[in-house]
């Protein structure tokens, strides 16, 4: 991935005609740009308390590039060889199109200043050939292999937390019930602008109707999402924690939701159905905020006080 200045942003594409070929090409220069010093201006700036670098995880049939955010200069000037740092592992957003680059600005502070090692999933990508189910699977898989692995990555495994954005969420989600289903027992979920409804009735929410083309074209861009994630002939509803069985006993959550963003009600759904529940939950609303805001920090006011509650509520949920 590249790291030069002269990376130029590819045109957005009209996502409701485009072809499988071209979606491939789009998303390897959108890719590219994200993950370029070109967007710091809009994406913001690594802290430069976290030393950030790609690995390989080993995974069951297939070798994952994960980020690995490590405080190097904190409050805590031990942090850095601590080998009993709190774990969170991080789902970037997009699901046809993201990198765990284009995350840098949040990760790195929370890797700085909880300290924390936040281990960052480069999911597949939803595509013709490459489902929901793939991505799920990935965020599974590296959870459980940092976990066993505890000593390795020199972290405390009772204290770890799953964190994600939008279709990054949506994997936080699915990857906080597969932990309570296995008897793995999390300290936290926070899930920001999270899309939590892959079924039909995913385009039923009245935010979906307010904000479908406003102040983003959001619509064909779910559309797309939902026709690559699960194909026909695939179950939605195990794909969609909104509509799970049993959400008993799942981690203490945040979710984060901007007001103006075609999924808002499906964070607000879901903290309604997790309070049900008896998860505890906090549900903070962010007014005027568009999707994606927290991973915009140079274009978005609120982006940073949604990073600082992130910070305090994984401060309060992963304290020793």
């Amino acid at each position: 991935m590249s790291e030069t200045t002269t990376v130029k942003r590819p045109p957005e594409p009209d996502f409701s005609e485009i072809t499988t070929e071209e979606l491939i090409a789009y998303r390897a220069a959108e890719n590219d740009w994200r993950a370029s010093s070109a967007a710091r201006a809009i994406l913001g700036d690594p802290d430069p308390g976290a030393a950030i670098e790609w690995q390989d995880v080993a995974l069951p049939g297939r070798d994952l590039p994960v980020r690995v955010y490590r405080p190097v200069s904190t409050g805590d000037s031990e942090a850095a060889a601590r080998t009993d740092l709190p774990l969170v592992v991080h789902m970037h957003g997009g699901g046809f199109v993201g990198t765990a680059a284009q995350c840098d600005w949040t990760n790195s502070r929370l890797a700085a200043r909880l300290p924390a090692l936040v281990v960052s999933v480069e999911h597949r990508l939803v595509a013709p050939d490459s489902m929901l189910s793939y991505a799920a699977d990935d965020g599974w898989d590296v959870l459980q292999h940092v976990i066993r692995h505890a000593s390795q990555w020199g972290i405390d495994p009772t204290r770890t937390a799953v964190f994600g954005e939008s279709f990054g969420a949506l994997i936080s989600a699915l990857t906080a019930v597969r932990a309570r289903e296995a008897g793995l027992r999390l300290k936290a979920q926070v899930l920001v602008n999270p899309a939590v409804d892959v079924t039909e009735t995913m385009y039923d929410h009245p935010s979906i109707t307010e904000y479908a083309y406003s102040p983003t074209r959001a619509m064909p861009l779910l559309r797309l999402l939902q026709r690559l994630a699960v194909p026909p002939g695939t179950d939605a509803r195990a794909f969609s924690p909104l509509y799970a069985d049993d959400l008993t006993g799942l981690a203490p959550a945040l979710l984060v939701v901007p007001t103006q963003d075609a999924l808002a009600d499906h964070g607000r759904r879901y903290a309604e159905r997790l309070r049900a529940a008896g998860t505890s939950v906090r549900l903070t609303e962010y007014p005027g905020a568009r999707h994606a805001f927290l991973t915009l920090p140079g274009v978005e006011s609120q982006a940073e006080s949604a990073r600082a509650e992130i910070l305090e509520f994984l401060r309060a949920t992963l304290a020793m």
